[in-house]
């Protein structure tokens, strides 16, 4: 493989600011490659739409990855990758990477009673109950969509008593399960760690489908021999709305204000970035 293919970013996508729980696991274990990231704000959330849209967002949005020339995508967002994954993998030529099955198989590598808390769009359509069942079929699995978590997330109120009382009432149905493993269905959720942990009892396993996620795109790099060994470039970050407000929320998270760019949708077909 040529330097210059080695060197082409990773493309990576979320609704919004979820996805940046996976780019800071791109950061720890992938240093050296460089990264594209598309936030499609103008559209969130995606847990709330039908199985429809959801295709057709991804279907855009990686097209104009793939235009941007990017080397592999990682879908970001576990909507996207419960209801688009096996769809779009055999459109396109490059590797495309969800979350589900990597967190479903470490879920049961921790524990045997395991909840889920994911968009409705992602609880609905039962991917992380298959995919864990499928990883081991005698563990139990209790699922919960939460409506409410990303919307609070986006608005920044992690810290509000409401999404307190929300996160308590989600909860609940898998306390009273007794689980010993809890899966992020949604990369925003590990955001509400703090809280998660206030609620439930400390024997309790979290499982972060992002690190799980990376740890097999590595793997796939290697194979593939597509790993960047050169300095990487900066992160690209572009978004469908609201520029400044992506780079303040992700400020506390990522540790810096990004530069971000605006690309309407679906006109990003026709703009590929020169990256």
């Amino acid at each position: 493989m040529t330097t210059e293919t080695r060197q082409k970013r990773i493309g990576i996508f979320d609704s919004g600011i979820g996805g940046l729980t996976v780019l800071r696991e791109l950061y720890r274990q992938l240093p050296n490659e460089s990264i594209l990231y598309f936030g499609d704000t103008a559209r969130l959330p995606y847990g709330t739409r039908t199985t429809e849209e959801i295709l057709e967002f991804v279907d855009e949005i990686i097209g104009w990855l793939v235009k941007s020339g990017v080397k592999m995508v990682l879908m970001a967002c576990n909507t996207s990758s419960a209801l688009a994954l096996e769809k779009v993998k055999s459109k396109f030529d490059i590797p495309i990477l969800g979350l589900i099955v990597p967190g479903a198989n470490a879920a049961v590598e921790q524990g045997k009673r395991i909840g889920v808390i994911a968009t409705p769009a992602t609880a609905a359509s039962n991917a992380y109950r298959y995919a864990i069942l499928e990883a081991n079929a005698s563990v139990q699995v209790w699922q919960v969509g939460c409506p409410y978590f990303v919307p609070l997330i986006e608005q920044n109120q992690l810290h509000d008593p409401y999404t307190y009382q929300i996160a308590e009432e989600y909860l609940m149905p898998l306390i009273q399960q007794q689980i010993d493993t809890l899966v992020y269905g949604c990369t925003h959720y590990p955001y509400l760690e703090p809280i998660l942990r206030l609620l439930l009892p400390k024997s309790v396993n979290f499982v972060d489908p992002a690190v799980y996620l990376v740890e097999v795109a590595a793997r796939e790099l290697e194979i593939m021999n597509l790993q960047n060994y050169k300095t990487p470039k900066p992160t690209k970050f572009v978004v469908s709305a609201s520029p400044q407000k992506f780079a303040d929320l992700s400020l506390q998270w990522l540790g810096y204000r990004p530069v971000v760019e605006e690309i309407s949708l679906p006109a990003i077909l026709d703009k590929p970035l020169s990256i």
